[in-house]
């Protein structure tokens, strides 16, 4: 498995072109679009993972619960995680399916509603910085604080926001399952959104939280896990840049995991944009991995030949 196996994580930004384009039937299209770059990779005999992100259809659900809360209660957050796992997973099962028939491939294709366990005591509980839903007034920011136990803050003088922890991802509760499938010749989805956040409470079961995984972290713990020897992180952007939106930003072709641990350090990444992607491929190389890629849908069998794109190597 280690050899031929991939994970392949897909930007949930990515399946929404802009913000006129955010109708399911226009995310289909997108994810349609992406599922025939993803279809020439495994017509080229890579074995894949997809995992998927999941921010806007987590934040569209959660807008869609605020909108009704005077009939209905808002929606937990682990559920809306698993909401969007079924609904995305749904759209690029059938999309690619639906590209194999067309290039006359006989493969089969699962999505997996995924669990991630974090830590019950991870600093994030205490400390969430997230922000989430619909922006507020102060009046209204501090009623939910007071009336629905809420954490809020200030979100670059917008106006005011829930925000929620977002843990680190420890364990990948389907993990037999998905290596199951993979033996039985399946093209897997799972960990959309990094996975369902739960955590195992004092008894030992199953508990689900108020908080949303980083997807590239969760993509790379289950890499990890997998014992893929590649990861390929499919972005809004064909390269990653030093500098990025000055007058002097420079591609990175390729980088080991040494060079790319010194442009982090040095700040070249920023926070909730590449940062993450970047500790997640780091993460990935130093568990054992060989090779990351970064880069846009349409470059996807470029970048594996290495002939566009971000590649870093251990």
């Amino acid at each position: 498995m280690k050899a031929q196996l991939a994970i392949l994580a897909i930007g949930g930004n990515s399946l929404i072109k802009d913000k006129d384009h955010i109708a399911l039937s226009s995310q289909y299209k997108a994810i349609q679009e992406t599922s025939r770059y993803i279809a020439e990779l495994i017509a080229e005999g890579l074995n894949l993972v997809i995992t998927h992100g999941n921010g806007p259809q987590v934040g569209f659900i959660y807008r869609r619960g605020e909108l009704a809360r005077h009939e209905l209660p808002l929606i937990p957050l682990d559920i809306c995680g698993a909401d969007t796992q079924g609904a995305i997973g749904y759209m690029i099962q059938m999309a690619l399916l639906n590209e194999f028939r067309k290039l006359g491939l006989s493969k089969k294709v699962v999505a997996v509603v995924t669990k991630t366990i974090v830590d019950r005591d991870d600093p994030s509980f205490k400390t969430p910085t997230k922000p989430i839903g619909s922006f507020m007034s102060e009046e209204e920011a501090f009623t939910h604080q007071k009336v629905s136990g809420w954490q809020v803050m200030e979100d670059a003088g917008r106006g005011f926001r829930r925000v929620v922890p977002s843990p680190i991802p420890r364990e990948i509760v389907e993990l037999d399952a998905i290596k199951s499938l993979l033996a039985n010749d399946y093209i897997v989805i799972a960990a959309g959104g990094g996975g369902i956040p739960v955590i195992r409470n004092e008894q030992g079961d199953l508990e689900g939280v108020e908080a949303v995984i980083d997807k590239d972290l969760g993509s790379s713990l289950l890499a990890r896990n997998l014992g893929a020897d590649t990861f390929i992180i499919s972005t809004a952007i064909d390269t990653v840049y030093l500098d990025f939106g000055k007058e002097h930003q420079r591609a990175i072709c390729r980088a080991t995991l040494s060079e790319i641990k010194q442009y982090l350090e040095e700040g070249h990444f920023k926070p909730g944009s590449m940062r993450p992607k970047i500790e997640a491929i780091i993460q990935f190389l130093e568990g054992g991995g060989q090779k990351a890629v970064i880069t846009s849908p349409e470059n996807l069998l470029k970048g594996i030949k290495r002939e566009s794109g971000t590649t870093i190597v251990n």
